[in-house]
């Protein structure tokens, strides 16, 4: 049966999916919608997937969007093998934090620095989004010191989504060269993605965005200086994956309490009744850019879990991979593709959910700055979202608790040390209430670690 498509071609996300299908015989009917004409918000649209976001795809009747949750999906229910996504938890927890490197990071910078601009939403990136970009670039490369792809010797869905993100930053003029491993990685990799629509797709979608981009900075004369020196790096290790001795050690995990993605990955942790060797990473004394931590993670973000020699970061990649890993049964993360995807989308949109908080809050916590009024317009949106989800349902992506709840209700929970007031949304309401009743060990980690955060926040004001 064939998949509507919900999509527009220069969108990454959207060139990314049709990448996959080409490249699994998955046949689309295709549906455009453009954002730039206001397709998105036609109630048509709107009625099939309140957030309003492409692609979304419509499986007979399993409504679907978050790119990358339909990249796993794809593969789970129509590849002839686990080629593209394996099911094997080690080699699919390193995938799985990719995809959160990419969107949360990679992806989310080539907004900053030339998918705005190229859509007349502001007429330069900042200077911090484009040393941010640089940083994530040498993190980038670093993956590739020991591996041919993004998450090891063979392509996966983490190099479909990369590529694209890779591909539309250099078709705007980012100059890749000085990343030795990154630009033998593209240019083995393009190759690689020609029988998949590398040029048809990619590239094309790539270049309307780059159009858009040059022809704005060239009219303000502006042009955003991308192009990164070539510095000493202090990124020496890449990733290193062993195999599991029979006998399960402690895992390590580098965390603070006031953390909200940390306090996520406890909740499911315990939830599954895995023991956590808690090593504390003070990042407001630096102890992330320590040698020994960076041999861990060149990213140099927590949380972090060591599981025997699995190096892992990004908290919602640590989630599944534990579920995955240690779970006695599936229903904290179903091994069903429909259910799977459902979970993985709702940990996507907690991604960008978390983004928010921190665009809105941390400016106001660190920088003393006053708040701004469109971020929180943004903010009442997304909650909005949250609260259709929730409509006729006691959990965020099923008939049961799974770790998308787990992962929504730490981010909650933080909005709500933050005096955000969520009252008048009564679904979330009853759901946040039911999640803080039945998450294992939730006051034990989740209101501590609330306390802490709000101690936090308070001496930082003083």
């Amino acid at each position: 049966m064939t998949i509507d498509f919900y999509y527009f071609d220069p969108s990454p996300p959207c060139r990314t999916v049709m990448m996959l299908a080409k490249a699994l015989g998955v046949h689309f009917n295709y549906i455009k919608v453009n954002p730039l004409e206001g397709d998105h918000m036609k109630p048509e649209f709107v009625k099939i997937n309140p957030q309003r976001v492409i692609p979304t795809i419509d499986d007979n009747g399993l409504i679907l969007c978050e790119s990358r949750a339909i990249l796993g999906y794809l593969v789970n229910k129509y590849a002839k093998n686990d080629h593209f996504y394996p099911k094997d938890p080690q080699k699919k927890g390193i995938i799985d934090q990719r995809l959160f490197f990419d969107i949360g990071t990679l992806y989310d910078l080539f907004f900053k620095c030339y998918g705005f601009v190229a859509f007349g939403m502001i007429e330069a990136a900042k200077e911090e989004d484009v040393q941010a970009l640089e940083r994530a670039f040498e993190i980038l490369n670093v993956y590739f010191e020991d591996s041919q792809y993004v998450a090891g010797d063979e392509i996966t869905i983490a190099d479909f989504t990369i590529i694209t993100s890779v591909c539309s930053m250099v078709e705007c003029g980012f100059d890749i060269s000085v990343y030795e491993n990154v630009n033998d990685w593209y240019e083995r990799c393009s190759k690689d993605f020609e029988k998949f629509g590398f040029k048809d797709i990619n590239l094309t979608g790539a270049r309307f965005i780059a159009g858009l981009y040059k022809s704005r900075v060239t009219r303000s004369n502006q042009l955003v200086g991308l192009v990164s020196a070539t510095r000493p790096s202090y990124l020496l290790v890449a990733f290193v994956v062993l195999k599991f001795s029979d006998l399960q050690m402690p895992l390590d995990l580098y965390q603070t309490i006031y953390s909200t993605p940390c306090r996520a990955v406890r909740l499911v942790a315990a939830a599954l009744g895995v023991d956590l060797n808690l090593k504390i990473c003070d990042i407001r004394k630096g102890d992330q850019f320590k040698p020994e931590f960076i041999k861990m993670n060149p990213q140099h973000t927590i949380p972090t879990m060591d599981d025997n020699g699995l190096y892992l970061s990004e908290s919602r990649a640590i989630m599944t991979y534990l579920a995955d890993q240690y779970g006695k049964d599936d229903s904290l993360y179903p091994k069903d593709p429909k259910k799977r995807a459902f979970v993985d989308q709702r940990l996507y949109f907690d991604m960008g959910f978390y983004q928010l908080f921190k665009t809105y809050y941390r400016p106001t916590i660190f920088e003393n700055k006053s708040k701004d009024t469109i971020d929180f317009e943004k903010l009442d949106t997304a909650f909005g979202f949250l609260e259709k989800f929730l409509e006729g349902e006691n959990y965020v992506a099923g008939k049961n608790l799974t770790i998308a709840d787990l992962a929504l209700v730490c981010s909650v929970s933080t909005f709500e040390a933050m005096e955000y007031d969520f009252s008048n949304f009564m679904n979330i309401k009853q759901w946040y209430l039911k999640i803080k009743k039945e998450a294992p060990k939730y006051e034990e980690i989740v209101e501590e670690g609330v306390m802490e955060f709000k101690e936090m926040v308070a001496s930082m004001k003083k």
